[in-house]
């Protein structure tokens, strides 16, 4: 044999057993298709549209409210009520999603991440759970839309949740704290924990 034709089938031969080799090794097509996300970040990724039904101090369904995230991030929130008292009623994002009557303390304070000052008219403000007041008119039926950029609809799906909360004035969107909690917007009338549909 030729010196050529011996390196050509030495070549030959680790060639073939290099291809062997690797064939053996090939990874199995399970472990490489992608793998699911955990479920809770998979819900979180999902979630896209919440809801909260809102309930008095007596547990009566008032009204409800949804809430629609958009491909640019932003959040429309929809809230419909009716049998409330006429006049304007402070809304806020509250940051635990529990709604224990009559008082509905258990929601927490404000929804605030930013560790903010309350209010859109305060300089130092405002919490990411500050919203419009919500009108009520003379037949105790009120409507509000209004869209938010300051929180993504998962943020409001961490470990406790979130609550929307009613109350019972108007909130003057300055005052950080009184008598009457942030905004001078008085007791917690009614509370609906924020959750997928």
């Amino acid at each position: 044999m030729s010196r050529l034709a011996t390196t050509l089938a030495t070549t030959l031969v680790r060639a073939g057993t290099a291809a062997a080799l690797l064939a053996g090794c090939r990874a199995d097509e399970s472990t490489l298709a992608p793998r699911p996300l955990a479920t809770a970040a998979r819900a979180a990724q999902a979630a896209t549209q919440l809801t909260a039904q809102l309930q008095d101090a007596s547990g009566a369904a008032i009204g409800t409210a949804r809430l629609t995230e958009d491909a640019t991030g932003a959040v429309h929130l929809t809230v419909h009520v009716k049998g409330v008292t006429p006049g304007l009623h402070g809304l806020h994002l509250h940051a635990v999603g529990s709604c224990v009557g009559p008082a509905f303390t258990s929601a927490g304070g404000h929804y605030n991440p930013t560790a903010r000052e309350h209010g859109h008219l305060n300089p130092a403000g405002f919490h990411a759970g500050d919203l419009p007041n919500l009108t009520v008119n003379a037949a105790g039926v009120g409507q509000l839309s209004t869209t938010v950029a300051q929180f993504a609809l998962a943020q409001l799906q961490d470990a406790d949740g979130s609550a929307l909360v009613l109350h019972a004035n108007e909130d003057d969107r300055r005052t950080n704290a009184g008598p009457q909690g942030p905004g001078n917007s008085g007791a917690r009338i009614a509370c609906g924990v924020i959750g997928a549909e």
